[in-house]
């Protein structure tokens, strides 16, 4: 299982892989296992907001004003104390690709984050 993110210019064909490709402006592949379980999480933990309806078995999409919401909800994550395990690093460093997502779509007029789950 895992969760690969794709920054798109425009709402991407996420239905057709192919036709996907032509808004593509970044991807992270690297973390996604690590991704799935940190979002996955979020429900069980009691975790609120965007990042929280990110479906870890689907697809799941965020225009910039939805991406610059869930990128304030970033650093209430990084405080809760069961991420501090030994998966804790993995786990920042995925926090950290996502963040970096975030960020340039929220200041990137008509993109959008796409969430390819398992």
């Amino acid at each position: 299982m895992g969760i690969d993110l794709e920054l798109h210019s425009a709402r991407p064909a996420h239905r057709n892989w192919r036709k996907s490709r032509a808004t593509l402006l970044r991807s992270s592949y690297e973390h996604g296992d690590a991704l799935a379980e940190l979002l996955g999480s979020f429900r069980q933990l009691g975790v609120a907001g965007r990042l929280a309806g990110v479906d870890p078995y689907g697809d799941t999409l965020m225009n910039e004003q939805e991406a610059a919401a869930a990128l304030r909800e970033i650093q209430e994550v990084r405080d809760i104390p069961e991420f501090r395990d030994a998966d804790g690093l993995r786990r920042l460093d995925a926090l950290d690709a996502l963040a970096g997502m975030l960020e340039q779509c929220a200041g990137t007029p008509g993109s959008y984050v796409w969430f390819a789950g398992d």
